[in-house]
């Protein structure tokens, strides 16, 4: 149930087709740094997202091509916690979201776990200490959950969908053993998980 939107914010959602297309529009659209929790409206209106406002977006244009809009968060150690849309197709896993790291953003629907797909990010989810930070991630919260608070269209930021993220259980990825023993990213890596980064 896609309600809300006006007919041609639903038609600008429809034409993106699918998940590939939700991530090419994000990737096309300016990252910022603002300390905002916009609904996917504002996103549309504003032309620019940042990871937070790009899953639920994301997970709203999803829907609006007939999929559960779904999102998930994964927490890091000494680094900013990722909120990104997640889908199903054809068993598999995959992801939809945008970064100011470059390799966060869109997963191919090939996972055959959550944590699997989750993993796929470890490399990729530094500091600018060049630690490797990734940590845990949660259970699958469909946004449904919070229709009548009108996250898809309010005008007001929609905190209560970090804030419900944040109090919901998260798996853990790595034993403490594992995380004593990571080394540090090398600087070709790290140079090119910031290509586009924003400071």
């Amino acid at each position: 149930m896609v309600e809300g939107f006006t007919p041609a914010e639903l038609r600008k959602l429809r034409s993106l087709k699918d998940a590939y297309g939700i991530a090419r529009f994000l990737d096309d659209m300016p990252y910022h740094l603002a300390t905002t929790a916009w609904s996917p409206r504002r996103v549309l209106r504003e032309n620019t997202a940042h990871c937070l406002e790009g899953a639920i977006f994301a997970a709203a244009a999803l829907r609006a091509m007939g999929k559960p809009p779904t999102v998930i968060d994964v927490e890091a150690i000494h680094d900013t916690d990722h909120v990104v849309a997640v889908y199903r197709e054809r068993g598999g896993w995959g992801l939809v979201g945008t970064s100011n790291y470059s390799g966060l953003r869109y997963r191919e629907p090939l996972y055959r776990t959550l944590r699997e797909l989750v993993m796929s990010m470890f490399e990729d989810y530094f500091n600018l200490r060049r630690e490797r930070t990734l940590r845990t991630f949660s259970q699958p919260v469909n946004l449904a959950r919070f229709d009548a608070r009108n996250w898809m269209t309010s005008e007001k930021d929609v905190w209560f969908i970090p804030e419900h993220l944040l109090d919901i259980p998260h798996t853990k990825l790595l034993t403490p053993a594992m995380a004593k023993r990571l080394h540090i990213l090398d600087r070709r890596s790290f140079e090119a998980g910031l290509h586009g980064h924003r400071w």
